[in-house]
């Protein structure tokens, strides 16, 4: 009988902890194990594409350079040999995002065969549009070949809000362990902050989203939610979500916006893509390779992205003229837009700010305005001339 009694006891302690395991949300029941979800911060390749890795980002350069690839070499839908219901590139074949999404102004892009002078001519282009340097150029190998072709592109964005927003206490993300600079609108703040503010919905603390003006085109979007969808599906959420919010959108006098500060850089190569043969052409991908550096702090968003895809093809091609045409304390999703555009250019998911935070670059301040900037590097040039001309002289 004591037997059964024990048999009768250990079911039940074992029926009581499977039951209570079953009701723990995932992430609670991370808390037993390792969150092999949040390893990483990866780029993706589409706004569709689907990743086991919680903080990802998507921007549009990568899209850019396969369109070039598809039209120019490709010259129609890419299969690849042995893989060929690959599903991000089906969905790069749609070109969901393309150049003309984003002001020529903003983006530089080019492709052609591999060669020093078109080395050269992606350096000098960057440097030009963007005053910028690569950060991928030299993993590319740029002996002449007449079958290997090299597209690529550069999107740059650096935009402010109209009046800095207030630096706020530094406070928890989330469940991870530490504190984080945070920035947005309290209490204490000027009312005028709350212009550059609107609340798409408020369902609740947990569930909202908010737009920010800034002194440009741009508008940015960022949307509490705890959902893990794919991009495309959550920006959309957003939308029909703001659709059909019928409180206020004003930013009121009581109401409050914390926002984290960022800062993050990945530099990825798609080995999904690499060394495969396109189906039925004998054309094979020998690289493909995305950056992506993004901040955004009470000031505004600086934004650079760079992609490059490298392919082998014995078939030439003929290059033609490019276009020239209120508390986000936990999980949220930042989208980048043109107002005047229907899809965005950029997406990030946060999920660990800790993790992704850790991947970027030292923020070096600029000291001299946009203005200024010229006429000081014209002043370093005319007395690094004149030291160069005395120079001269002395040694005559």
């Amino acid at each position: 009988m004591k037997k059964l009694f024990a048999f009768i006891a250990l079911f039940a302690v074992s029926f009581g902890i499977g039951f209570a395991l079953s009701r723990f949300t995932p992430k609670e029941a991370f808390a037993f194990g390792k969150d092999k979800t949040n390893t990483d911060f990866v780029l993706i390749p589409t706004m569709q594409s689907k990743t086991d890795q919680q903080n990802r980002a998507w921007v549009g350069t990568f899209q850019i350079v396969w369109n070039d690839f598809q039209d120019n070499l490709v010259k129609g839908p890419v299969k690849l040999a042995g893989d060929e219901k690959n599903i991000d590139v089906k969905e790069l074949n749609k070109q969901k995002f393309k150049a003309d999404m984003i002001s020529s102004n903003y983006y530089y892009k080019t492709f052609g065969l591999i060669s020093p002078e078109l080395k050269t001519q992606i350096e000098n282009g960057v440097m030009q549009k963007f005053n910028e340097t690569s950060d991928i150029i030299g993993m590319i190998d740029w002996t002449p070949s007449p079958d290997k072709y090299l597209f690529y592109a550069m999107l740059k964005k650096d935009f402010k809000y109209y009046t800095p927003f207030d630096k706020l206490e530094p406070g928890r993300f989330s469940k991870f362990s530490g504190k984080v600079d945070y920035f947005g609108i309290s209490p204490k703040s000027d009312s005028k902050l709350d212009d550059m503010v609107k609340i798409l919905f408020y369902n609740s603390q947990n569930d909202f989203a908010v737009s920010i003006q800034t002194t440009g085109k741009d508008i940015v979007y960022l949307y509490r939610t705890d959902d893990n969808k794919t991009f495309d599906k959550l920006y959309k959420d957003m939308i029909y979500k703001e659709r059909g919010y019928m409180g206020w959108h004003d930013f009121l006098e009581k109401d409050e916006l914390r926002v984290p500060n960022l800062n993050l850089y990945k530099l990825q190569q798609f080995s999904e893509l690499t060394g495969k043969q396109v189906k039925g052409k004998d054309i094979t991908i020998d690289n493909a390779i995305q950056t992506l550096q993004f901040t955004m702090d009470n000031e505004g968003v600086k934004l650079k992205s760079e992609a490059a895809m490298a392919a082998t093809c014995s078939v030439s091609i003929e290059k033609k003229q490019a276009p020239r045409k209120c508390y986000l304390d936990d999980t949220f999703v930042v989208f980048l837009q043109e107002f005047d555009k229907k899809s965005p250019y950029f997406a990030l998911r946060v999920y660990d700010l800790n993790l992704i935070n850790a991947t970027g670059k030292p923020i070096v301040k600029e000291e001299a305005t946009e203005e200024e900037t010229p006429a000081a590097a014209t002043e370093e040039t005319t007395e690094a001339a004149a030291s160069d001309s005395t120079q001269t002289t002395d040694e005559k």
